[in-house]
């Protein structure tokens, strides 16, 4: 009983922690504690929202091992058919491709130095993200913020905080994801969804970690 106390306290420890992390992150953007709540929530709601967009040929199902795995991170896996289905996450890529088009107009923001920053931090998350049979897109976790950051420092100093949020969170969405996608077909997994599942997390950390950092 002791344990799971602790257990409990823990958890929500790092619960505060996170929300006043994020809390601060979003405050550095202009927005107010009741918008950067509801931004957390709808894009937490909206990580367990896939929309499915196509379907493409792909190559065998991993094996038992990566089969197990893969259910204990998404839940029961789908039989798998030789074809995957192409999906889009609302929580990791509409919600923040939306936010990042409020924040560019919001901050009045050249399209051209967004579309530089953009760039860069999309090509270092292509040259550093691999496809992990099974499972999806991997990267190293720190890799995007801290190019985000020192990009957004770099190209806009006086609007550093929205341009690592737009250039870190649209770098990994578009380099380790929609650049990969003709990976997808190597992984062996029945749905691959853009914005979803790990990519999710490093999309939502990077906008986080970068904003902090910039």
């Amino acid at each position: 009983m002791q344990f799971l106390l602790l257990v409990f306290i823990f958890l929500l420890a790092i619960i505060v922690i996170y929300m006043g992390v994020f809390t601060i992150a979003l405050d550095k953007l202009g927005l107010s504690t009741h918008s950067a709540m509801l931004l957390l929530a709808c894009t937490l709601v909206g990580s367990g929202i896939n929309l499915p967009l196509f379907q493409i040929s792909a190559e065998a199902p991993p094996d038992d091992e990566l089969q197990r795995l893969h259910g204990l991170l998404f839940g029961r896996p789908l039989p798998f058919t030789g074809k995957t289905i192409v999906a889009i996450n609302v929580g990791g890529a509409l919600i923040p491709f939306s936010f990042s088009i409020y924040l560019a107009y919001h901050n009045q923001l050249p399209l051209l130095q967004i579309a530089i920053a953009i760039a860069i931090v999309a090509t270092v998350c292509f040259l550093s993200s691999r496809p992990v049979r099974g499972i999806g897109i991997g990267m190293p976790i720190f890799v995007a913020p801290f190019t985000a950051a020192l990009t957004a420092l770099l190209i806009a100093p006086e609007n550093s905080a929205p341009m690592a949020y737009i250039c870190g969170t649209m770098g990994v969405l578009i380099g380790a994801d929609l650049l990969r996608l003709n990976d997808i077909r190597k992984i062996g997994t029945p749905v691959a969804s853009i914005g979803g599942a790990g990519t999710f997390d490093g999309i939502f950390l990077t906008g986080i970690v970068a904003v902090l950092l910039a």
